[in-house]
């Protein structure tokens, strides 16, 4: 894999948690109408096409692959968090209380933990 694109979306995806928990704690819903809510939604939206561009690298990496890894779990948690992450941020949107930035602040603590399984499988410890 790439060795600094999984340090930044996971350093990427705290942030993320930390900020929609602060909204959270200010008990502000995401209505993308403030700066506050627009930026954290920029944010996840740059999340979001870091994960597709790992998961395309990850798949074009394990087709020329010469050593045996499970493909099945490693495709498994590459696509994870390219789905996890916008049913998150959707929900999130829905949902017009605090908790709808909790459940943003679930879906990004999500990542970092898929990003690093999916290093440990890499890396031949599946």
């Amino acid at each position: 894999m790439i060795d600094f694109l999984p340090t930044a979306l996971i350093v990427l995806a705290l942030v993320c948690a930390a900020w929609a928990l602060l909204l959270a704690v200010l008990d502000k819903p995401l209505t993308l109408d403030t700066g506050l809510t627009l930026g954290i939604a920029g944010a996840v939206v740059l999340l979001e096409l870091g994960l597709l561009v790992q998961a395309v690298i990850g798949v074009v990496k394990l087709v020329g692959l010469d050593r045996e890894i499970s493909s099945a779990t490693f495709v498994g948690y590459l696509v994870g968090p390219v789905v996890v992450l916008p049913l998150a941020g959707f929900w999130a949107i829905a949902e017009r209380s605090r908790w709808g930035a909790a459940v943003l602040v679930v879906g990004c603590l999500s990542v970092p933990v898929m990003i690093l399984r999916l290093q440990q499988i890499w890396a031949g410890h599946a």
